[in-house]
């Protein structure tokens, strides 16, 4: 198989487990799923430990794959938050210890704050926050799931997703004041 095939030529032969073409996939796909998976991880060792358990996933179930359901890049997407996920469950056996709280603070970031950070300043304070907080604050802010879809990924409810959220707005805040007054 030569370069640059389509997403469904590059399906056909990572099926046929054509090394070329698992090759191309993987370099496609690569820069987007590497800062899916560094968004969800503390660092970049466990970052690529990520990326490479859920590009094993990819090419195991390759098969699995319905151009009618979604593109090539959602469905990889998907297996990639999936695997970042479990990879955190794994990692913090208490990763969804919180209480079940209904109501949440709104709580704003001043918007100024945020325009001045790079967007690695910005990941660097994301990564800060506890696991939990930091899959609920990806999902529902960067991924765009609603909380009942959160809760179902995650296995909590709808209200400890919305504290998450909340939890992560108020420490985010926290970090932005102490970066303003360093600065």
């Amino acid at each position: 198989m030569a370069g640059n095939l389509t997403d469904i030529e590059l399906v056909k032969g990572c099926i046929k487990n054509d090394r070329q073409a698992q090759e191309q996939l993987y370099k496609q796909f690569h820069g987007a799923m590497a800062a899916i998976c560094l968004r969800y991880t503390r660092n970049d060792h466990d970052a690529i430990e990520v990326l490479h358990s859920g590009y094993m996933k990819v090419y195991k179930n390759i098969d699995r794959f319905d151009s009618t359901k979604a593109s090539l890049y959602t469905w990889i997407r998907t297996i990639m938050v999936n695997t970042a996920i479990d990879f955190l469950r794994q990692k913090n056996r208490w990763f969804m210890a919180h209480g079940d709280l209904e109501k949440v603070e709104a709580g704003g970031i001043e918007p100024e704050a945020v325009q001045r950070l790079s967007v690695q300043e910005l990941l660097k304070l994301v990564q800060q926050l506890p696991p939990a907080t930091q899959a609920v604050f990806n999902l529902y802010v960067i991924d765009g799931y609603t909380h009942k879809e959160i809760g179902t990924i995650l296995g909590i409810s709808d209200g400890t997703s919305k504290w998450h959220l909340s939890e992560a707005r108020r420490l985010m805040q926290q970090y932005l004041q102490k970066l303003a007054k360093v600065v």
